[in-house]
């Protein structure tokens, strides 16, 4: 998310705001080391995260967590904790938008995620938005289908990958890096995964 980024009040509730008005306060920043961003793709078990590089020009797959409803404060502690460790400004949380204005079930579970972690007090004066996020997912599941993979690793490295693939849209849309480094990323993942298990079966003096 998905995008949270640092109001310039203190004390105030995570709050919701356009995509543009969160990039203007990005701007306003004018800090020489920029903050990074996280992006969110909300599932009903899984919410995979990317983060953007130091540049904000390139988001990566970062790690998936676990949802369940009886976690959600040790979920938000942490997203807590990754805003300090990565300098996090900002979310960009994908959200289903549809077409004709009716709201999916998928969208009513993404509201109700944000709200209860806003809910926590710990995510306290940060911002996030909305983006666009249909068929991020189908894109990933049409990369991994022929690999065969068991449906856990399947699920989770498309959960990530989807959160990359929202991030960078948003990155692209507002910064002007068009790159595909949504399907860069993904690739080179799996390459690594496929020589990791090579060198595993290769046999041992």
């Amino acid at each position: 998310m998905s995008l949270v980024f640092k109001c310039t009040f203190r004390y105030v509730e995570m709050k919701l705001v356009k995509p543009i008005e969160l990039f203007q306060k990005f701007l306003k920043s004018g800090s020489k080391e920029q903050g990074r961003l996280l992006g969110l793709d909300v599932g009903q078990k899984y919410v995979g995260l990317a983060v953007s590089d130091t540049c904000n020009k390139i988001a990566s797959p970062l790690s998936v967590l676990v949802r369940k409803k009886t976690n959600i404060d040790l979920m938000a502690r942490d997203l807590q904790m990754l805003v300090s460790q990565l300098s996090l400004i900002g979310f960009v949380v994908g959200y289903p938008f549809s077409l004709q204005g009716q709201s999916s079930v998928e969208a009513v579970q993404v509201k109700l995620f944000m709200e209860e972690l806003r809910k926590t007090g710990r995510l306290d004066g940060l911002c996030y938005t909305y983006w666009n996020e249909n068929y991020t997912s189908k894109c990933v599941e049409a990369l991994l289908d022929p690999l065969n993979l068991h449906p856990v690793e399947s699920k989770t490295i498309m959960d990530k990958f989807a959160a990359v693939g929202i991030l960078q849209d948003f990155i692209s849309h507002f910064l002007g890096v068009f790159v595909d480094q949504y399907s860069h990323s993904l690739l080179g993942y799996l390459d690594d995964m496929n020589r990791n298990l090579k060198s595993e079966d290769m046999p041992r003096e």
